[in-house]
């Protein structure tokens, strides 16, 4: 499943509570300002709470933010 999802999550077989939330995870990447409204209403129609969207949106964005940092300061990837 892990080797999918990485390939593409998009074509893995994934819950619909977890493509949503992989929507959310993209969209809060590449646009932020345009992450909310109809994918907070997904991820809710989908079974999340307010606080499962908070822990969501903070995962992302810590995940965002150290990516951000390591490539500003030319940190090189580890090798599998």
């Amino acid at each position: 499943m892990a080797d999918a999802v990485h390939t593409d999550w998009r074509t893995a077989p994934l819950s619909p509570a977890d493509r949503a939330l992989c929507a959310y995870a993209e969209a809060l990447t590449r646009a932020p300002a345009e992450a909310p409204g109809p994918r907070l209403a997904t991820l809710r129609a989908a079974g999340f709470d307010d606080a499962a969207l908070l822990r969501a949106t903070e995962i992302v964005g810590y995940f965002n933010f150290v990516n951000r940092l390591a490539d500003g300061l030319g940190v090189a990837l580890e090798p599998p």
